[in-house]
Order: C-alpha cells, then sequence, then structure tokens
C-alpha cells in the first residue's frame, strides 16, 4: 500500500483556504460544544481522572464514524482488556454488534509494551494503521506507555518524542486520532505531550456534598472556535450527553413572539392583566404556602389544553400522578391530555441536576409537544433539585433559561414561595423579580378573625394593568376572583389591614373584604 502523501492538501493551499470537514462526535451536545464537530484527521487527547468517562467517549466517536471502507482501529495497553471492555460497553445504546471485527478492530499492545522499547511500540502502531488505512485511531492508555519511562530529563524529551512521531504517523495516514490518558488537574500544567495535540478534553467528576458532578472543558482545539468554560455531561444508558453552558441562547428561533394574549384560565384575572399574559412573557407567582400558586399555574394549562395547545408542567415537589390527581379534583382533566401527548409532566428531583441539564430536558419536550405554554412549579424545589455548586450561579443560571424558552416563542409561568411577615411585601427571597416580564403577587390577611386572601398585578413590561388589589377564594372549580366592593380598609398589602372610616360593609357569603 502506497503511503498517502500532502500533495493534495499543498494543492489546495495554493489554490485557496484548505476546508476542514468536522465529524460527527456521537456525544449527544458535544458538537454544538465544538463548534460543530470534531476537525478531520486531527490529534486528540482526552484526559481526567479514572471513572470520568474517557473511554465511554472513545467509544462514541468510534461506533458514530467507524465504516468497513475507513475502519476504526482501537489500541488497548495494560488496561482493561478489549473483551472486558466490549462487556460493559455493549450496554450502552450507541453499541452496535455488527462493526466489531468489521468496522472496529481491536488490538492489544500490552506484550510489546512490557518486552520492548517505544521504537518497537510505534512500529507496530505504524504496522497495523498501514495494512488496514483506519479512519480513527484510538490508544487507550497511552499514559501506560509512558509510564515505563524513568524520569528525569532525558525521558521527558523521549517521551515527547514519541508522541510527537506518533502525531505525524496518524496525520500522515489521514486518521483521527485519540490517545487517553489518566491525568490530575495539576499535570495539565506545562506538559510537554499537550503541546503535540490539536484538541484536549479534560472530563472531570467531582462530589459537591453528596453529589457527584462530571464536567468536560474544551481545553484546545486548533482550526474552529469552541464554547470555552466547563460544561456539565451525564453518562445514561445513551452514554454520555454533553450540556453546553450557552445551551438555548444560539440557534434559530422556532416560534417568534406573537402580539395575542392567552387567557390565564380566570376571566376576572385575566382583565386585571389586561385581557391575559402577553404571548412569550414570563410570568412569576409569588406568594405563601397555601395561597394557591399551583392552581393559577394549572389553570393556565388547563386553559391552554382546551385550545388544543400543547403544554409543560415542571415539577419538583410532587409527583406526576398526585399532581393530576389534584387537578382533577378542581375540575381539570390533565391526564387525558397526557395520554394524548399534548402535555408532559417533567418529574426532575434527583438531587444533582444542572440548569443546563433541566434545560435540555425542557427544549426536548418543547420539540415533542409544540408547547407554547410551561409552568415550574416551584422556583424553591427547582433550586434544591440542583447540585450544591450549582445553586451558588441560580439566579444567573434562571435568567439564562428564561430567556432561551421565551426566545422561542414558549410562555412561562413560575411560582415561588415567599414568607408573609404581616409587616412586608416581598416579591421573591431569590431577588429575581427582574428577571420576569409579569408579576401577581398573593398573600393573606386578617380581617375580622378571619385569614382571607388577596391578589395584586405588581407588573406587566406587556401593558397596562389593573392597579385593583382583588380578595379571591379557591373552590372546587379553581381560583375565583370575587367581584369588586368598595371597602374602608387601607393598607392590605401589609396583611393587616387598617379601618379608614367607622362603618364596615356587610356581605352574603362568600365573604370578600369588608
Amino acid at each position: 500500500m502506497k503511503t498517502p502523501t500532502n500533495a493534495d492538501t499543498t494543492a489546495a493551499q495554493t489554490a485557496g483556504k484548505v476546508t476542514i470537514r468536522q465529524l460527527p462526535t456521537g456525544v449527544r451536545g458535544l458538537d454544538e460544544i465544538l463548534g460543530g464537530g470534531l476537525p478531520e484527521f486531527s490529534f486528540n487527547i482526552v484526559a481526567g481522572s479514572p471513572g470520568c468517562g474517557k473511554t465511554t467517549l472513545a467509544h462514541q466517536f468510534v461506533f458514530a464514524n467507524a465504516t468497513p471502507e475507513r475502519p476504526a482501529l482501537y489500541f488497548t495497553v495494560l488496561g482493561e482488556p478489549a473483551i472486558k471492555m466490549l462487556r460493559y460497553q455493549q450496554q450502552y445504546t450507541f453499541f452496535d454488534e455488527a462493526k466489531l471485527n468489521n468496522a472496529i478492530r481491536f488490538v492489544n499492545l500490552s506484550e510489546i509494551v512490557v518486552e520492548q522499547n517505544l521504537d518497537a511500540v510505534l512500529t507496530e502502531i505504524a504496522r497495523q494503521v498501514e495494512q488496514c488505512s483506519p479512519g480513527v485511531v484510538v490508544v487507550d492508555s497511552f499514559r501506560t506507555v509512558l509510564r515505563k519511562m524513568p524520569s528525569g530529563g532525558v525521558a521527558e524529551m523521549e517521551l515527547q518524542s514519541f508522541v510527537q512521531r506518533l502525531a505525524m504517523l496518524l496525520t500522515s495516514y489521514q486518521a483521527t486520532t485519540f490517545l487517553i490518558g489518566e491525568y490530575t488537574e495539576g499535570e495539565l500544567r506545562d506538559n510537554p505531550v499537550f503541546t503535540v495535540a490539536d484538541g484536549l478534553f479534560w472530563l472531570s467528576q467531582s462530589a459537591e456534598r453528596n453529589s457527584v458532578v462530571r464536567k468536560l472543558q474544551i481545553m484546545k482545539l486548533r482550526g474552529q472556535a469552541s464554547v470555552p468554560g466547563l460544561h456539565t455531561f451525564r453518562i445514561g444508558n445513551y452514554g454520555l450527553q454533553a450540556f453546553s453552558r450557552t445551551l438555548g441562547l444560539a440557534g434559530k428561533i422556532e416560534h417568534p413572539h406573537g402580539h395575542r394574549r392567552l387567557s390565564i384560565g380566570i376571566p376576572e384575572l385575566d382583565t386585571l392583566m389586561g385581557g391575559g399574559i402577553p404571548e412569550g412573557d414570563s410570568v412569576l407567582i409569588a406568594g405563601p404556602t397555601g395561597t394557591g400558586k399551583s392552581v393559577v399555574a394549572t389553570q393556565f394549562i388547563s386553559a391552554g389544553l382546551v385550545k388544543g395547545e400543547g403544554g409543560i408542567i415542571v415539577i419538583f415537589e410532587e409527583r406526576p400522578k398526585k399532581y393530576t390527581v389534584r387537578a382533577a379534583g378542581l375540575g381539570m382533566d390533565l391526564q387525558r391530555a397526557v395520554d394524548a401527548g399534548l402535555l408532559e409532566l417533567l418529574y426532575l428531583r434527583p438531587l444533582d441536576l444542572s440548569v443546563d441539564e433541566t434545560m435540555q430536558e425542557i427544549l426536548d419536550a418543547v420539540r415533542r409537544t409544540g408547547a407554547r405554554r410551561m409552568v415550574i412549579d416551584s422556583l424553591v424545589g427547582f433550586e434544591m433539585a440542583l447540585a450544591p455548586g450549582f445553586r451558588t450561579d441560580f439566579r444567573e443560571s434562571l435568567y439564562r433559561m428564561i430567556a432561551a424558552l421565551t426566545s422561542a416563542g414558549v410562555t412561562i409561568i413560575s411560582t415561588v414561595e415567599t414568607e408573609d411577615a404581616f409587616d412586608s411585601f416581598q416579591f421573591s427571597r431569590y431577588a429575581i423579580s427582574f428577571l420576569t416580564d409579569d408579576i401577581i403577587r398573593l398573600r393573606y390577611v386578617e380581617i375580622d378573625g378571619q385569614l382571607r386572601k388577596i391578589l395584586v398585578i405588581v407588573k406587566m413590561r406587556g401593558g397596562n394593568h389593573s392597579k385593583d388589589i382583588r380578595e379571591y377564594m379557591i373552590t372546587d372549580k379553581g381560583l375565583v376572583v370575587i367581584s369588586p366592593r368598595s371597602t374602608n380598609y387601607t393598607h392590605l398589602t401589609t396583611g393587616q389591614p387598617r379601618l379608614a372610616g367607622s362603618i364596615k360593609e356587610t356581605a352574603p357569603e362568600p365573604k370578600a373584604l369588608a
């Protein structure tokens, strides 16, 4: 077989800029982080501590790109034998048994590494590469080869020389290469081996209290712009899935904003809001426990379902079955919509979530249902479901998530629990009111020895709204706003109303503000 030359590349360079093809990684979300895919014929190092998914990442790339015409060569070195490795890898959905020994070939270098030197290892790799002209080459783990070297300056030079010669060899055969190695974070600094690489993938996992969080960073990528920073990833039955920290902020808007108003399912509340919620707005419903925040949110979803509009309810504090049963008690049949595929109840409560992972789940549900309405119930539960490290940046992450969803034309209602101190009128303990377009505040007031409920529209960016404070009740039909009446009470927003005069009006049941 004739060794490939660089003649084609040289000709292309004289004619103009060389076009580098991008290969799919087979890892959902990773192509977006890389800027479109992995550069073909690149020489890459995947580094990280044991157990963080390096081998699984390499296998996903191999199964996604290997073909009988351009097979993948997978070299194993003193680590897991191929038969043991495949026993576990075949549990993932990306595994395709038909590609084994056809499009994917495993070569064990253990004996050569133990009995001979680096030159012999390089010779054997060259022989195997020349024999089958692979499109993908993986050495797992190349760090094992290098650990045979004695320490010292001469050894470091020989080590770097070995990696450079290996890179030149595989690049000349136009193979996309992965070297897998176990490194600690401290070893990444000033390591001459990494200067040879075109791409450097750093995978890590850390324990935060009782949660384990995995993160990925593209520390180096020649020839194209990747998304900088740390990105979370999860390992499931699908293998690795990466979640870009810019997820949802880039790309085409699927549902541009409309000019219509969406009914919240409560006619009197729609009137107070000037005709309903402007489509694409983010609404915050704030109030203490028991004031009906979830009831309003459910009525909003139900009003859309009646019109055939898909919806999503993201819940953290109740299981889906309990949520639908409670809604049925208020006359809203959510289960029928769930069975019809028009509504999804996403129950997210693993206690080690990232905001990016949550957003991916929501965006997937939006695409499946065509949802234009969404409820997050509640922000307190959302925060508690996050791994401790993500709670620190909760406000910034929430802003990014809401911006991504509303820009896609989804109208969002979020509920948040506040404490009624009866001497203040807080909107949210998170100081996130600026993130929302509209705010509805619910609270308790004490009148004549009774605990009553009032609501008020505090803010609406999309237009004018009523400034009236209205009493409401929770009935078997949901939340009902009581017809307005004159009142002699002031200071209602403090929770401690005062009589403006000596006359107190009475009214038939249901009792309203006197």
